[in-house]
């Protein structure tokens, strides 16, 4: 299923349920994106960037691997969830997360129509990713998946069992790519 344009998403919710206060002359307060594919636990993100002493700028983030499978509701969801951070900090001018602006804001929302229901955590089914790397004890040949070569790292059941619970380097690991699945 291709991606959701943001904008348009971004344009109805912001009349329906901020009043339109998240435009400055129709332009919205907000830069808008999809992520690159790195943001795989968490399915958006609002934050505002300092970029000198007079310039701010603010920007949505959704996660593409979580989100680019699910329905139109779930995209809204999370749309509008960042929405009421952003609200909180451009428009309320609050420095909270999820403090009692948001849940009432929350709340009215969800009471206001049933297309979909913004929570506070999402439920969505987390991708599968795969090991970029395999750690191999070169004593007892165990292999651990890791995401990124570790220095100095040693096998633990094997200094636990020969050398009383301290590290060893008779112990450590090596590592191998692995193989990514087609």
């Amino acid at each position: 299923m291709p991606l959701f344009p943001l904008l348009p998403l971004f344009h109805c919710l912001n009349r329906e349920h901020f009043g339109g206060k998240l435009c400055l002359e129709g332009k919205p307060m907000v830069t808008l994106k999809w992520s690159d594919g790195r943001l795989r636990r968490t399915a958006g993100f609002y934050r505002r960037i300092r970029q000198d002493f007079l310039t701010d700028s603010s920007e949505i983030v959704l996660s593409r691997p979580l989100l680019e499978n699910l329905p139109k509701s779930a995209v809204e969801s999370t749309l509008c969830h960042e929405m009421i951070h952003a609200w909180i900090d451009l428009i309320l001018r609050v420095h909270e997360g999820h403090g009692p602006n948001f849940y009432s804001r929350m709340k009215a929302i969800n009471a206001s129509q049933n297309r979909f229901k913004v929570s506070v955590r999402h439920s969505y089914p987390l991708p599968i990713s795969l090991p970029k790397w395999w750690a191999v004890c070169i004593k007892c040949g165990q292999r651990f998946p890791y995401s990124r070569k570790v220095r100095g790292v040693a096998c633990r059941q094997c200094c636990n069992e020969f050398h009383g619970g301290k590290w060893h380097e008779s112990c450590l690991l090596t590592y191998e790519l692995a193989l990514k699945e087609a």
